[in-house]
């Protein structure tokens, strides 16, 4: 069921194409002209215009036929339905079962026709009226009237049978492309957008659209205006392109053919500075703009990521069911994606996000290379312990690297395959540019990040290994055992407590009033770093918001422990010439945490020294400052 609105401006052809437009649908046919009080129509043909007033009873009236014209099947009813809040007045069934078709043209054409017209109570002189109270909807079909009544029909008709997309994608790389699945998985008609560069990138967008025509009808495009076109008003487009200069060039490329209120969404890893500036250089143009970051890979991607908007609340209320909708959902059923704040904050949140998920990684691979090369175990007993430890730890990160440990090509593991130099993003490094300007410690990003910097020198390090003669000494795997868990645990509690205490900084310093406890949740599935404590610290930071995590009573009683393990792991590894970078930080970030003495006060007095930078005191109240001619 559903009941068709033709609308426009008096002499566009409302009543014309609404008629033929009943002939294609077998749907009886009424004109809103018809169901106008007298004292209007009196008026009218007077040449005086109406006034809202005038057009209440009007309204209602329709109102009411159009909720009985669904119930018996649909209509198609021709109204002028100039204003917004007329046509919301008229909305008296669901959105989906009244359909707008909108048709335009220019004041000359128009008026060349009603002069035209005879018998026919609506005056000519009455259309400037018309065309300064027209506000054109953002929705529906749109259709230019200059075509003839029979060249218009199959336009309508195209359109009805191939909808407006709901929302756009542009870039058809391997997030885009799971993206664009997941959406269409879960009912969303979606637009894909890919360029088509002969030689380097041809027919991404066609043949993507092909391999899945038994599952999904997308809407595919190589031209970006005819792409935009396809989008329902206000249109909405998430560019899944790489980050930087790309994402500018791809703006400025849809701006000509965007409108206000159009909105534009980020998906890619951008730095959130950017994310912030790009979104006041829309918001200056009327266009809306979200910097979203989407955590989960590949595979989060098309089965459901973790999704952090930033950017201004409307625009977000305006896409927010759709990515809520294909997020991942958290053990209550509740999507993980929700509102992050303004400006950049979500591309923030997601980088350090990365930054947390950098020194994670670096901690499972450091203590495989110490199990593997000092402690000499094979892989498949590694495997089988991260297994063990997973059970509790509920990692996503070990669970794939469980994984890994175990897979074979041609009966040899293919770990040892793999060059050890490790690749970044760059977010990693942004997260520490990031703490430096926001002057918070990050030791474990930081060391994870320039673990990844130093493994790159590989034919350096070859040859330094030869000098140095720097195999690691053997170690016995059962003297160490238990403590290799729980500086495990414990490095891992430290990582979060460092994560987490620069996001509550960056919340301070930008004013976004970032929730702690609801991007722990949103993080509990369908990204990179979930884990069984990111579902506890949901709970942590719900009850205590201004706390370090390592103040945390339960956190308190288990580091009081676990520190001596952390403490013994490192030691062991360093003897035995093993680089423990990241543990090595977590552990000298606890020790610095936990100091109420710390060795600043000689670099204090140093500073004194030579730039008379001057210093604080013991016993006198903070802020008050000293000098010393030494």
């Amino acid at each position: 069921m559903a009941v068709f609105i033709v609308m426009g401006v008096s002499g566009v052809g409302k009543t014309t194409v609404g008629k033929l437009l009943t002939l294609q649908m077998d749907l009886p046919f009424y004109d809103a002209d018809d169901f106008h009080p007298s004292g209007n129509v009196e008026k009218m043909k007077a040449g005086i215009p109406l006034q809202d007033e005038d057009r209440k009873d009007w309204l209602e009236i329709l109102a009411g036929k159009i909720t009985e014209w669904n119930q018996k099947g649909g209509a198609v009813l021709a109204c002028s339905a100039l204003k917004e809040k007329y046509r919301k007045q008229l909305q008296s069934i669901p959105e989906e079962e009244l359909v707008w078709i909108y048709l335009h043209s220019t004041f000359e054409l128009i008026k060349e026709r009603l002069l035209l017209r005879k018998d026919h109570f609506f005056k000519p002189e009455l259309l400037t009226s018309q065309f300064e109270t027209l506000e054109p909807p953002t929705y529906g079909i749109h259709i230019d009237a200059n075509a003839s009544p029979e060249e218009i029909i199959p336009q309508i008709m195209q359109k009805l049978n191939n909808k407006p997309s709901r929302i756009g994608l542009y870039g058809l790389g391997v997030m885009g492309k799971s993206l664009a699945l997941n959406m269409a998985s879960k009912e969303v008609q979606v637009s894909v957008f890919n360029r088509n560069l002969k030689g380097v990138e041809e027919d991404v967008a066609k043949d993507f659209a092909a391999t899945h025509i038994n599952d999904f009808n997308f809407n595919w495009f190589d031209d970006p205006e005819k792409f935009v076109a396809s989008l329902e008003r206000p249109r909405n487009i998430v560019l899944m392109v790489n980050a930087g200069k790309t994402v500018d060039v791809v703006i400025e490329s849809l701006l000509p053919y965007l409108e206000k209120n159009d909105l534009i969404i980020d998906g890619g890893n951008s730095h959130y500075k950017e994310s912030g500036r790009r979104e006041q250089f829309l918001n200056e143009k009327g266009i809306l703009f979200l910097g979203t970051g989407i955590s989960g890979g590949e595979e989060g991607a098309l089965k459901g990521p973790s999704i952090m908007p930033g950017g201004e609340p409307k625009a977000y209320d305006r896409i927010g069911d759709i990515l809520e909708n294909i997020a991942a959902k958290d053990k209550n059923g509740k999507a993980c994606c929700a509102y992050i704040g303004p400006g950049g904050a979500g591309h923030f949140v997601k980088m350090l996000h990365n930054g947390i998920e950098y020194a994670e990684m670096q901690f499972i691979a450091e203590i495989y290379h110490f199990m593997r090369f000092s402690l000499r175990l094979d892989q498949e007993r590694i495997a089988g312990i991260y297994e063990k430890w997973n059970k509790e730890m509920r990692s996503y990160l070990l669970e794939i690297s469980i994984e890994i440990l175990r897979k074979k090509e041609k009966d040899e593991f293919l770990l040892d395959k793999i060059l050890d130099a490790a690749k970044q993003k760059g977010t990693g490094g942004w997260s520490t540019k990031a703490a430096l300007d926001l002057g918070v410690p990050l030791d474990t990003i930081t060391s994870a990040v320039m673990a990844r910097i130093i493994s790159g020198k590989k034919e350096q390090r070859v040859m330094a290994a030869e000098i140095y003669k720097t195999n690691p000494d053997k170690k016995e795997f059962e003297k160490i055992e238990k403590s290799l868990f729980q500086a495990f645990k414990a490095e891992q509690i430290i990582n979060h407590a460092i994560g987490f205490d620069m996001l509550k900084s960056a919340s301070e310093e930008y004013h976004w009033d970032l929730n702690l406890s609801e991007i722990s949740r949103i993080w509990t599935n369908g990204c990179i770093i979930r884990s069984g404590l990111m579902e506890d610290l949901v709970k942590f930071f719900s009850e205590n918001k201004e706390d370090n995590l390592l103040l945390h009573k339960e956190i308190v009683d288990f580091m009081k422990d676990a520190r001596q393990d952390l403490i013994i792991v490192t030691t062991q590894a360093l003897q035995a010439g093993v680089p423990m970078p990241g543990m090595s930080a977590a552990l000298n970030y606890f020790l610095s945490f936990a100091s109420a003495q710390s060795s600043a006060n000689m670099i204090q007095a140093q500073r004194d020294y030579f730039g008379a930078h001057t210093y604080e005191r013991v016993g006198r109240p903070r802020g008050e400052f000293f000098h010393t001619k030494w």
